[in-house]
């Protein structure tokens, strides 16, 4: 049957942690420092000292014109649709499996959320369905890069030009993919950056919109900043919000960003190692490899779960198991997001429920599949320490799956 396992009072496969997210060290401290002394600590005037330095070496690193800081990711899917102008009421396309963020920037842009399901082997927008989406209303669609994926920056891009529609990546799991040689974030009108905790780039919170559009990026200024016109009086009137960075996240983000890409190679070679011990397991897949994805980012590592090959144990039994052994994991980590009670059904909060829209009802069988049977998601973090520690996240499924009978009906007693 296989070793005891911890969720039934056997010893865990792992004791102690894996590597702490985020990394700092001196250069960190220092930018604190630095900010500190300064005196300046906001984002006022805007941008400030840190947030033009870190904007200009995150737009270099992206090969965009500008990264404009914000306060989140969130915003800056707001910022985005405000600044290419979407019209009260306008329908923006976008997956139903993603975080209630994208929804969320969606709505405070005054547009509406019109959900379509994703892709069975990425979990990203299917194009197909995004085409049938499309109304007289449609003005843009805005197409998540997921997990280990990215949406299919050939088709939708052709179809948006093909229908006059604005597309916006939102990338807040994407920091350095790359598609074809471009990154994330440049290869639609606009992208959206988020700097939360868990991201790939992270000041704790923040976000950056990036854009190659001189119109867009004028704007974008101005909305940040409680619509301020340029510094030379040109611009248009707008109503903005102070949705500006703070010197210390920026700080922090500009030495960030000098890691990220040696932590892209150690988590690309240390996930490499954990890929070939998963093989040897039945009943395990990851996301497939795109050719077109020249530069893979890994904030999460999507396992595809097939409960046969578990003695047809439900996966949320496994992924309590896998916790158990010391492996943190989840499973959903999104749902459907019409069913997210975070996307609530409030008039007072919710403006799409004002206008009468009715999301009750509506089908994403991929989405819901992969939210409630075969998705596993394992954090990047998992895959910045040892080769050691790669491999015992392939043990933990080994064990588990060795064991699995122990978990139908809870057989095992506990203790």
């Amino acid at each position: 049957m296989g070793e005891r396992l911890a969720i039934h009072g056997g010893m865990p496969l792992r004791e102690r942690g894996f590597a702490r997210w985020p990394e700092y060290g001196d250069p960190e401290q220092r930018a604190l420092k630095r900010v500190l002394d300064s005196y300046s600590w906001g984002g006022f005037p805007s941008p400030n000292t840190e947030a033009r330095a870190f904007e200009l070496a995150f737009a270099r690193y992206l090969g965009c014109s500008a990264a404009v800081p914000c306060v989140n990711g969130t915003f800056a899917l707001t910022l985005a649709l405000q600044a290419a102008r979407i019209s009260p009421g306008a329908e923006v396309i976008t997956s139903a499996y993603t975080f209630v963020g994208t929804a969320g920037g969606i709505l405070a842009a005054g547009a509406v959320p019109v959900f379509v399901d994703v892709l069975p082997d990425t979990y990203c927008l299917d194009p197909a369905l995004v085409e049938q989406a499309i109304t007289p209303r449609t003005e843009a669609v805005v197409a998540v890069h997921l997990a280990d994926s990215m949406a299919d920056m050939d088709r939708l891009p052709e179809l948006c030009a093909g229908h006059e529609l604005l597309l916006v990546e939102d990338c807040a799991h994407a920091h350095g993919a790359s598609w074809r040689g471009r990154r994330a974030g440049t290869l639609g009108d606009l992208g959206g950056f988020s700097m939360q905790s868990t991201k790939l780039l992270t000041a704790g919170e923040g976000g950056a919109v990036t854009t190659s559009n001189a119109d867009y990026d004028r704007r974008l200024r101005a909305l940040i900043n409680c619509g301020r016109l340029a510094a030379d009086g040109t611009g248009e009137p707008m109503l903005g919000h102070n949705l500006r960075m703070t010197e210390w996240q920026a700080a922090v983000l500009r030495e960030q960003l000098e890691r990220l890409p040696e932590q892209h190679t150690r988590r690309r070679t240390r996930r490499a190692v954990f890929e070939r011990a998963l093989s040897e397991l039945p009943g395990l897949s990851l996301s497939p490899v795109d050719p077109r994805v020249s530069e893979r980012t890994f904030y999460q590592t999507i396992v595809r779960y097939d409960r046969q090959a578990f003695a047809d144990v439900p996966r949320d039994a496994v992924i309590a198991a896998l916790n158990a052994e010391g492996v943190p994991c989840s499973g959903r980590f999104y749902v459907p997001l019409p069913e997210d009670p975070l996307f609530a059904r409030d008039p007072l909060t919710n403006h799409a429920v004002r206008a009468g829209i009715d999301y009750t009802g509506l089908s994403f069988p991929v989405a819901a599949r992969a939210a409630y049977e075969e998705s596993i998601w394992l954090p990047h973090w998992l895959f910045l320490g040892t080769e050691a520690d790669a491999r015992d996240v392939a043990g933990a499924f080994r064990k588990v799956q060795q064991a699995a009978e122990s978990l139908r009906d809870g057989s095992t007693p506990r203790g």
